[in-house]
């Protein structure tokens, strides 16, 4: 197996807030609909609870985000998904379920600092003052799909890796 690379190597813009790419992380999407274990399986997997409608649970370098009503994207150390996907195979078996490695296929951006909110009004169509910590929300940065969540210290932003340096562009310009 190779060595994982980020997107954009660590591209990182400091102006009206901070941008900088994550990477890389392990995403698991997993979904399925009313699993007896999935609580158990979840917690297994990254040490959260299955999160509420539009939350998101952490525990340390851990999550686990709502997605969908029968969706949810698992976060976690790269280095850990085979171990956290064989805990969920084990804990969901003979039920109906999908439980894919999309690691390779995303980007991770965190915007940072006073300005932070600023610089994401002018990308997503999203109420950001009733955004509170813990709560996500899939949308759009411009004309592409993606997800956010707050946290105290800023927000994080997951997009497709083939349109990792657009979005990253935009944000730096939206921070100028």
């Amino acid at each position: 197996m190779s060595d994982p690379v980020s997107a954009l190597g660590g591209a990182h813009f400091a102006g009206a807030a901070t941008v900088r790419e994550i990477g890389p992380l392990g995403m698991i999407t997993l979904r399925g609909k009313g699993l007896k274990g999935l609580d158990k399986a979840v917690k297994a997997a990254v040490g959260t609870k299955v999160p509420a409608q539009r939350r998101i649970e952490v525990a340390g370098a851990n999550a686990c985000a709502w997605m969908s009503p029968d969706e949810y994207l698992l976060i976690l150390p790269y280095d850990k998904v085979a171990k956290a996907m064989e805990d969920i195979g084990k804990g969901l078996a003979e039920q109906h379920h999908l439980c894919v490695d999309v690691s390779d296929a995303r980007a991770v951006f965190r915007i940072e600092g006073p300005e932070a909110v600023e610089v994401l009004r002018k990308l997503v169509p999203v109420d950001l003052d009733r955004l509170d910590a813990g709560e996500m929300r899939r949308s759009r940065a411009a004309q592409v799909a993606c997800a956010l969540w707050r946290d105290d210290a800023g927000f994080t932003l997951v997009a497709f890796r083939s349109v990792a340096r657009y979005v990253f562009d935009l944000l730096a310009n939206a921070a100028r």
